[in-house]
């Protein structure tokens, strides 16, 4: 492969682009995003800037190396992944004082995102150190743009809790907070995104629209569009599910469904003459409706026995 262009400067404003001059990189830590997938979606400046720096830290030195080496690109590399980036960001830190150039890199996108740096990032500003993002390539962007669905407003939650009632709970808190439909943008493990779907339907409603991208800039890039129902029974008849995913929902505001609107003991009652629970296992069904703690619903039942009419009637008696 070419090497890629020399000519072009570093760290130069719009304005100064017909200057020629090349200016050494300034001392900091440089967030640089990387492919997602397809090797060529790196900006020119995304490879002067990690040809450049002193030490580039890494999600997987394993991961980068392969982008490295398909670049030509021999920098030393070295770990910085959840279990060691608050160790290693006082050693990096300490390099950085020094006038040392750092440049930060997950396994794909941008670092920060549902990935490590974030750490070190702060770290590096509460040290007085110049903090450089370098633009490229992030999955939640490319299936935003791409999915027709709202981008003016959206809401990026990355990964939900991997058990089933943290999740449910968190996508009925993040109904609750909403004020006017947006995007909710999601990251999701394959393993779990059949699952995922039937919480997204539960939640917001089976026939609210979805749409799930998968293996972004990949020879196998997918996009699933349709009704969550839709999609997880797309997703349900497959061998096997695979690929990096991105799910987004078109997310309205609490409010318009009757597991919402009809009053607790109304709800109780029914569940427990369709689905035949007792009345402690019909409480914990709505709470995880609700998004709320058995112990907040079961106070909120009290006080709802407490002002029933029925309740009334039995004491004027």
């Amino acid at each position: 492969m070419s090497e890629f262009p020399e000519h072009i400067p570093l760290d130069v404003a719009e304005d100064d682009l017909p200057q020629t001059t090349l200016r050494p990189l300034a001392p900091g830590l440089y967030l640089v995003a990387t492919p997602i997938g397809n090797l060529e979606d790196i900006t020119l400046r995304a490879l002067r800037v990690l040809k450049s720096v002193d030490r580039i830290a890494c999600e997987d030195t394993r991961q980068t190396q392969k982008l490295l080496n398909y670049y030509g690109i021999t920098t030393s590399t070295l770990s910085l992944h959840e279990h060691n980036e608050a160790e290693r960001a006082v050693e990096l830190v300490e390099a950085l004082k020094g006038g040392g150039r750092v440049a930060v890199v997950s396994d794909a996108g941008m670092p920060g995102i549902s990935d490590p740096g974030t750490h070190l990032t702060q770290a590096a500003i509460a040290a007085g150190i110049a903090v450089y993002p370098v633009p490229g390539a992030n999955a939640a962007l490319n299936a935003l743009v791409a999915s027709g669905l709202d981008t003016q407003r959206f809401l990026f939650e990355g990964f939900l809790p991997a058990k089933t009632n943290a999740r449910q709970m968190r996508l009925r808190a993040l109904r609750a907070g909403l004020t006017e439909p947006l995007t909710l943008v999601l990251y999701e493990a394959p393993h779990r995104v059949v699952e995922t779907l039937g919480d997204v339907a539960l939640v917001f409603g089976s026939d609210c629209r979805v749409v799930l991208a998968r293996e972004l800039t990949k020879v196998y890039e997918e996009f699933l569009r349709g009704t969550a129902d839709e999609v997880r029974a797309l997703l349900a008849e497959r061998d096997r599910v695979r690929g990096e995913m991105v799910l987004l929902i078109e997310a309205a505001p609490a409010g318009e469904d009757a597991a919402e609107t009809v009053p607790l003991l109304e709800r109780l009652a029914e569940l427990e003459k369709s689905d035949g629970l007792s009345e402690m296992d019909a409480l914990k069904r709505v709470a995880r409706e609700r998004g709320v703690s058995k112990s907040e619903l079961y106070r909120e039942l009290q006080r709802a026995r407490l002002d029933s009419p029925s309740r009334h009637t039995r004491l004027r008696r």
